[in-house]
């Protein structure tokens, strides 16, 4: 299925709300009829929810489908001390469900956000109807092993160091759209000019200053010194009881999931593999993405 173009048009985009969580405020975009099932998509980390609007118009004639933006990102909120663990983007996916009454609701979800969709629906599972991961699992296991080789001392004093780099280092802001553009077609040559155009007219923003500004905190990018361990994350996987589907590309570098083990922690996942696609496999591979979803959903 070929996703249909992308209409930047006020009157044929989403419809938008917020949704308040402690100290910060949430933007959701809402695609298709509300009495509809609900299913949401989340998109990864430095995106946004509007990256998404392809595949919402695809499936907006059968769900009701709600988009939010992760705090950080798009048009939520920045935390004020740019603090973004894990568990709060977990939180204020618990918070959106709640909030709109979704429960049991569909989730696709990338990077990132598969990340967070999958510890939600461990935590949850009977929140969630079918389940999505576009190479959302994180760290490989050989990561995850350097990673908990380091002594809690080192993880820490790494943590203090990369965090004070990134608040001394100056934004690399966008010049403008064209130069916005040009940044996210030099890193992702892949994808077509709408899409880059599109991607970059919602990822930027006009600043207080009157320069433009890219509408993720940079802070996002400051891993957490103690997270989750590979056990703790296993018992998580460990307790999805839904349909669930993993989906990774073939050219994206990622470790795949059915070779490295980590499969075999999340008894009711499958993995789908799509050839030819990088990290975005959904901008990537859009047809052959759509292609698998639609089955998966379909089973449902």
């Amino acid at each position: 299925m070929t996703p249909p173009a992308i209409s930047d048009g006020v009157t044929d985009g989403p419809a938008r709300r917020t949704i308040d969580v402690p100290g910060l405020r949430l933007a959701v975009h809402l695609w298709g009829d509300p009495a509809k099932p609900p299913l949401i998509l989340l998109h990864g980390g430095r995106d946004h929810a509007r990256s998404w609007d392809r595949v919402a118009r695809v499936l907006a004639d059968r769900y009701s489908v709600v988009v939010p933006d992760l705090r950080g990102h798009g048009e939520s909120d920045w935390h004020p001390c740019g603090r973004y663990p894990m568990e709060e983007y977990v939180l204020d996916l618990a918070t959106i469900v709640d909030d709109m009454g979704l429960a049991p609701v569909t989730i696709v979800a990338h990077s990132l956000g598969g990340n967070i969709a999958i510890r939600y629906t461990g935590a949850l599972p009977g929140k969630v109807r079918r389940l999505v991961a576009i190479e959302g699992l994180g760290f490989s296991p050989k990561q995850l092993a350097k990673r908990d080789a380091e002594t809690a001392p080192e993880r820490l004093r790494d943590w203090i160091e990369r965090t004070r780099a990134t608040e001394a280092k100056p934004a690399r802001r966008p010049a403008d759209l064209a130069d916005a553009m040009a940044r996210l077609a030099e890193a992702n040559p892949g994808f077509d000019a709408d899409l880059i155009r599109h991607l970059a007219v919602h990822a930027t923003r006009v600043a207080e200053d009157g320069a433009l500004m890219w509408r993720h905190d940079r802070r996002i990018l400051s891993v957490a010194p103690f997270e989750a361990s590979a056990a703790q994350q296993h018992q998580l996987w460990g307790a999805i009881t839904c349909p669930t589907l993993l989906i990774y590309g073939t050219a994206s570098g990622a470790s795949n999931p059915l070779t490295d083990g980590r499969a075999e922690k999340m008894p009711a996942a499958r993995v789908a593999l799509i050839e030819g696609a990088g990290h975005w496999v959904q901008h990537d591979r859009p047809e052959a993405f759509m292609a698998v979803l639609e089955d998966f959903l379909a089973e449902g």
